[in-house]
């Protein structure tokens, strides 16, 4: 599927040897990192995965180096802001990208990897009509005959890995075998298009590769697992450095952890009190009991969704943009495989494709569900998890809005593509602050206007509780100080998490250092930043959340610099 190339800077530019060496950047993530560059929306390789045998591995590891050096030679060009920041990205980037190629949180020694990028570079194509189906399909079709191959020279590249991480590659596993049967018949089904002929026979040697690679997880990588998880103090304070561009050590941002955790733990129990409950634990089991009927369960995201809206709107928070997002049912084709995988209700719209309305995809309660099932997916995505999570965080305020100022408002090129959600995490590490901690910021806002009942705002005060908790966790897993089954325990003891939660929290921490502490980071620096302005004359609050949007997936450390020096100018 070639397509243009929509990476590319639309205006002028005083920097041509910088602009030169930025299409150079992409065009290497994209052919390294295929599946997230459909994702992102861009379609060159959309045949492909990843090339993770030995000389693609080195082709790719020789590709950064030349890139690092290309960035080192640049000459002094007049540079925007905008350009400034993009030269800052890249070279962090490249510095992140290179760690991850040498240490054993990825390509080495993460079986996750593998299963994520091979199961994910399907899914990628089904998700989104950006094509005909039949394009779509053929592209499917030649990624489901590569899952084989990907699967072998993964068991080439990881001989040793945690066990937790092997665990859970083990689940995905039986995930992609789901949807590589009876999700895919579901989906020709449902689709009511006729597939490519090689479609049945791809789809089965792929099952038969993903089981093989179970086997061997399961037996010959389980066995020889190990309980390391940490990254390192090294690798930690390179992604503060040069992923998240924070002026923060480890023990800085221990304490800002501790420091938030106490401030949630004192407000959780104020609300508790307000609301006459002992604990605020006890409160929040009153929450699954409030929920929508069945029969009103689906629309009820979208009366909630106009309502959040109309409240943003009256008091001026921020101009929320023409963005339609329709709320329907998790697809047929995706449930059986769904819980065992990554699959996110909203996943953030590709930066490129311009579709004219984004999908997202409820939890399903149908009619049809025995009565037990539905009352327990009911009390699951209850009313505050309906508003909180799915409306204001994710599908509203939140995220949502904040794609839209990134893909049409943002002057960077990595900030229009950094946060888009890809088969385990996001494009670049580079955009987590902002998004995350806008999101959470987002919820905070809707909370200070009176949208949120007292209920929901104890739930809120627990999630804040659990943001600082995850900072916390993230800075003593991967320092050493604690070991995975301590970070479970802190979890469950701490925030309040249940157990098989606060495992797969720790776990997901344990893949992804540096990861759990943006929600708080970021969040933390919106306020800071309101504060400070907030003091100036003439400031207005809905410009101020205009201009912080139109960055763009910028770390937050950065879209507050840039701010600061443009109001100061």
């Amino acid at each position: 599927m070639n397509r243009p190339r929509p990476d590319r800077s639309a205006e002028a530019t005083q920097a041509p040897q910088l602009a030169s060496a930025l299409d150079a950047f992409f065009a290497w993530y994209y052919r390294t990192h295929p599946v997230s560059a459909t994702f992102v929306g861009v379609h060159d390789h959309d045949h492909v995965l990843p090339d993770a045998s030995p000389d693609g591995i080195r082709r790719a590891r020789d590709g950064l180096e030349e890139l690092r050096a290309r960035f080192r030679r640049l000459p002094s060009e007049p540079m925007s802001g905008a350009e400034r920041v993009d030269r800052l990205l890249a070279e962090g980037a490249l510095d992140v990208q290179a760690w991850e190629f040498a240490g054993s949180h990825f390509w080495s020694g993460n079986p996750c990897l593998y299963t994520g990028e091979a199961i994910f570079g399907v899914i990628a194509l089904l998700l989104r009509p950006f094509a005909p189906l039949e394009e779509r399909a053929a592209a499917a079709v030649e990624r489901m005959q590569a899952i084989p191959l990907f699967l072998r020279q993964a068991r080439e590249n990881v001989r040793l890995a945690p066990r937790a991480w092997t665990a859970r590659a083990i689940r995905e596993c039986d995930g992609a075998l789901a949807l590589l049967g009876t999700g895919l018949e579901i989906f020709a089904h449902d689709e009511g298009v006729a597939v490519p002929d090689e479609w049945p026979a791809a789809a089965g040697a792929a099952a038969v590769a993903f089981r093989d690679f179970r086997a061997y997880l399961a037996t010959e990588l389980q066995i020889r697992g190990t309980d390391h998880y940490a990254s390192g103090p090294e690798a930690f304070d390179l992604l503060l450095r040069r992923g998240h561009f924070l002026n923060l050590n480890a023990d800085a941002l221990l304490a800002l952890g501790r420091e938030h955790l106490s401030r949630a733990e004192e407000e959780l129990r104020e609300r508790a009190s307000a609301l006459a409950v002992r604990d605020w634990r006890e409160g929040l089991q009153r929450l699954p009991e409030l929920h929508p009927p069945v029969q009103a369960y689906y629309q009820r995201f979208g009366e909630v969704w106009r309502g959040a809206r109309a409240a943003a709107h009256a008091h001026g928070l921020v101009s929320w943009p023409e963005y339609p997002i329709r709320f329907v049912s998790q697809p047929r084709w995706a449930r059986e495989a769904a819980p065992h995988l990554y699959f996110l209700f909203y996943r953030a719209p590709a930066a490129y494709d311009h579709l004219p309305v984004v999908d997202y995809h409820v939890p399903p309660v149908e009619p049809e569900m025995p009565a037990e099932e539905q009352r327990r997916r009911l009390r699951a995505t209850n009313e505050s998890v309906i508003k909180l999570n799915h409306v204001v965080h994710h599908g509203g305020l939140g995220h949502h809005v904040q794609n839209w100022y990134a893909y049409h408002r943002a002057a960077s090129r990595i900030g229009r593509m950094a946060a888009v959600d890809c088969a385990g995490r996001i494009a670049l590490f580079c955009g987590g602050t902002m998004a995350e901690g806008w999101a959470c910021y987002a919820t905070d806002l809707m909370e200070e206007v009176g949208f949120l009942t007292p209920l929901e705002r104890l739930a809120h005060a627990h999630s804040r509780l659990r943001m600082a908790a995850r900072a916390i966790a993230d800075v003593q897993l991967h320092t050493g100080s604690w070991s995975l089954g301590e970070t479970a325990a802190f979890y469950r003891d701490t925030a309040g998490l249940a157990p098989d939660a606060a495992e797969a929290e720790a776990v997901k921490n344990s893949m992804f250092p540096g990861t759990a502490l943006m929600y708080l980071c970021g969040t933390a620096q919106i306020h800071d930043l309101r504060r400070e302005m907030q003091g100036r004359s003439g400031f207005d609050l809905r410009r101020f959340h205009d201009r912080w949007l139109s960055y763009g997936s910028l770390p937050a450390a950065l879209a507050a610099g840039e701010m600061r020096r443009v109001d100061s100018i």
